[in-house]
This record gives C-alpha cells, sequence and structure tokens, in this order.
C-alpha cells in the first residue's frame, strides 16, 4: 500500500498499533515460510533463533554457510512493501559516510511467502538504552556522536517531502516523497491525533485548541525548499554500540524528506537541555544549524511529542513496567505519561518564546 496519507506508520495505517501491543513469538507455520525463504534466497541451509525484538516488526538472529544475520519480518494486513524502500534508504545511508548494518537481502513482494522480509548484517552490540536503563551510558559522547552523524545523512537531500515513494524509485531510482509542500506532510493527519488524545482523555480540549493555534501561527517556518533525509524514530534503541560510541544506527523504517532539525527535536523527546546541547554541537562541527533553528527544534518537537502520545495511549504504554524498553529503571507506566504531558508542555512554551535549547 502507498504511505503518501501517513504521517507516522505506527498509529496512522490501517491496522492501528499493529506490532506495538505486546504479542508471544511468532507462529511455527511463519517461522517454517521464513526458512524456506531465506533457504531459497541464500542456497544454504539456515538456522533460526527469535530475537525478541520489542519493535513493530517479528525478528530472528539466522546462520547460514557462516554468515550470522539479523532477520526482521513484517507481516501485518495491510500487504506493506516498505521494507524495501527503507534497505534503499540504509544503503544510501552507509554512502553518506553514516554507520548502519548492510543489507544482504530484502524481498517485499510477497509472491513467495506472504509477508516481508530483510536480512541485514548481525552486529554484536546491543542497543545503548540498554547502558542508559543501567546507568553507563557516557552520555555527552554519545550525545555528540549522534548530533554529528544526523548531520552527516542529512547530505542525501530527496525531493519533495515525507515518506517515500517506493514507485519512483524502482522507475527512476529517485528518492522522492510523496508531498510537493513540506508543510502538507506536517499537517497530515494533525487534527486526528488532537481529536484522539482529547477522546482518550490524554489533553483537555482547551490545549489542544492552543496546540493547534499555536503551530498555525508559525506555519512559515514549514517553507522549505529543499528537505533532507530524516530518519523519524532516532532515539537510543536504534543506536547500537558501547558505552562511549555508536557503532551503528537501526530501523530507517520510517525515514522521511524533512526539516534538519526533526531529528534533533526526537532526541529531545526523551533526554535533558544538557544531552542536547552536545548533540547540537555534534551536528554544528559537520554543518551549520539552518536559520530559526530554535523555533523549527520545538516545532517539531510538538509534533512528535503528540505522536508519540498517539502511540503510548493507542498502545497501551502507560500500562506498562520498567521491563518495557521505553520505561526507565525503577520507573513506571504513570510516570511515562507525566513525562509525555510535561514534555509537551515544555515544547510548547519553547515555542511560544522561541527559548534556548537547555529549557528542557
Amino acid at each position: 500500500m502507498s504511505r503518501s496519507q501517513v504521517y507516522y506508520w505506527k498509529c496512522d495505517r490501517p491496522a492501528a498499533f499493529h506490532g506495538t501491543a505486546q504479542r508471544g513469538a511468532a507462529d511455527e507455520a511463519l517461522e517454517q515460510q521464513l526458512l524456506g525463504a531465506l533457504e531459497g534466497c541464500f542456497k544454504s541451509s539456515v538456522i533460526l533463533t527469535p530475537a525478541h525484538g520489542q519493535g513493530n516488526h517479528l525478528t530472528w538472529r539466522a546462520q547460514t554457510a557462516g554468515q550470522e544475520m539479523f532477520i526482521r519480518v513484517e507481516n501485518g494486513p495491510e500487504q506493506d512493501n516498505h521494507l524495501q524502500m527503507e534497505s534503499t534508504v540504509m544503503e544510501l545511508t552507509r554512502h553518506a559516510g553514516v554507520q548502519v548494518p548492510k543489507v544482504f537481502a530484502t524481498d517485499a513482494t510477497r509472491r513467495d511467502v506472504p509477508f516481508a522480509w530483510q536480512a541485514l548484517e548481525y552486529l554484536p552490540w546491543p542497543d545503548l538504552n540498554h547502558f542508559h536503563k543501567g546507568g553507563t551510558l557516557r552520555l555527552p559522547e554519545i550525545a555528540e556522536a549522534i548530533g554529528n552523524s544526523v548531520a552527516r545523512w542529512q547530505a542525501i537531500q530527496p525531493t519533495n517531502f515525507g515518506p517515500f515513494d517506493s514507485q519512483m524509485w524502482d522507475e527512476e531510482k529517485q528518492l522522492c516523497g510523496f508531498h510537493s509542500g513540506y508543510e502538507n506532510y506536517f499537517q497530515l493527519r494533525l487534527s486526528e491525533h488532537l481529536d484522539f488524545l482529547v477522546k482518550s482523555g490524554f489533553l483537555p480540549l482547551k490545549q489542544s485548541d492552543l496546540i493547534h493555534a499555536v503551530l498555525q501561527e508559525h506555519h512559515s517556518l514549514l517553507a522549505l525548499e529543499k528537505g533532507c533525509l530524516v530518519h523519524k524514530d532516532l532515539a537510543l534503541w536504534n543506536v547500537l554500540g558501547t558505552e562511549g560510541e555508536v557503532k551503528a544506527f537501526i530501523d530507517f523504517d520510517d525515514a522521511i524528506s524533512g526539516d534538519p532539525m526533526d531529528d534533533l527535536s526526537l532526541l529531545g523527546c526523551f533526554h535533558d537541555g544538557i544531552f542536547l546541547q552536545k548533540a547540537f554541537e555534534g551536528y554544528e562541527s559537520i554543518r551549520p544549524l539552518p536559520s530559526e533553528y530554535r523555533r523549527r527544534f520545538w516545532m517539531h518537537l510538538i509534533r512528535n511529542m503528540l505522536v508519540k502520545a498517539v502511540i503510548r495511549v493507542g498502545a497501551g504504554y502507560f500500562q506498562r513496567d520498567s521491563g518495557f524498553f521505553l520505561i526507565g529503571s525503577n520507573g513506571s507506566g504513570a510516570a511515562l505519561e507525566q513525562f509525555t504531558k510535561d514534555r509537551l508542555r515544555l515544547a510548547l512554551d519553547g515555542l511560544q518564546t522561541n527559548a534556548e535549547i537547555s529549557l528542557l
């Protein structure tokens, strides 16, 4: 299916929140179909071991002919073929000098099996959230390295804005978003997201109306002439490495053509002003900050926090405990809910006052 009317896949897909709720292991029939597809592709026997990922894909580790791989499966009812587009984005990002896993093979056609699958290079490092929850992550070095990499992948400047049109890539090898104007993409489903949060009781109607009004007041900031690659799910669980070093970035499934401040604002969804300052320093070591960067940062932080609130409410994240990747050690779902509300209020204040990033 086309992602042309999707702002963010996890909440806007027709099967909203598919894969974000708690679920068990893949059924045996699916695993056997996957095994047959991999053995047919690599012309060798394959050993599969469930990887128990907490994202919206089913995951395995695989061994074949001395090669260890990481396998991802998209089995949603939409028959989405976007894993192929993601593989393209990952290879372009690698060529831009950013560390990402190699893509060995992808099949999103569903001709041989009723799901899409992707075989990636297996990298032996844990995600950085593992160290962060354990209190051992060297945050200044990590933040600076992440900011540096964001600036590097922004050298990729697609045509148009929003999610990428796989047909344009297949036919013309052109990385092209579905939307001719960035504001069209930014506003996509905004009213629906706000309405959902009001109806769920997460946001009072008065605050929802204020958020909408303030975003409209600053809509001129969305008049971009050119977009850049945006990861769109930048968080520590999508970065592999050690306590003090970034080794690779993963999960480009939600990547878009958008604003240079969008990925940095995603870091603001989780981290404080000190972390963000180091990330900005890393970014500026590669490329200068754009005009009105602070307001653009706050504007995108609002938009991203709204999306995260929709997912967290819709998928029941506020009922989880500290075993869930999004909740800190000794934390709770209730604490995550309060943090989400507080961060959204801070972002709104930041945009209205053009505050320094240290407000976080």
